[in-house]
């Protein structure tokens, strides 16, 4: 049985030449773009991730300590995922006395504010504890 070789080969009639080369003239310039939300997207796509997002979008900031109460983790576990999302850059830290608090970081809230509103629930707008101390 002879073994038939693919190529990169179109049987359509007629090549739009201008359309190939605006669409690969736009992928080159979106490149960088497309790479970082790929990356986003792949931290994302992790269900304890996209959880530890969404409640770090609707209370502003949380410590590992409260996320790993609420999701029903261990402290390790969660620190894990946290690690992943701060090395992506999707969110980051502030330290209060020895208490680490977690938030999402200003270039990812844009893109997961319109991420969350496929979930057909925004995120409530919550004040912070220090927020609601200052009055």
């Amino acid at each position: 049985m002879k073994k038939k070789t693919r190529t990169n080969v179109c049987v359509r009639t007629c090549r739009d030449e201008a359309q190939i080369f605006r669409c690969r003239q736009h992928m080159k310039d979106l490149m960088s773009s497309v790479k970082d939300l790929a990356g986003m997207l792949s931290l994302v796509s992790n269900e304890v991730r996209m959880k530890i997002l969404l409640l770090l979008a609707e209370e502003h900031s949380l410590c590992v300590c409260d996320l790993s109460e609420i999701l029903g983790m261990t402290v390790p576990a969660v620190s894990q995922h946290l690690k992943k999302l701060r090395e992506g850059g999707l969110v980051f830290t502030e330290q209060d006395g020895v208490t680490i608090y977690y938030h999402i970081s200003a270039t990812a809230k844009p893109v997961l504010d319109n991420l969350f509103q496929l979930l057909g629930n925004p995120a409530p707008v919550r004040k912070t504890a220090k927020q609601a101390a200052a009055g």
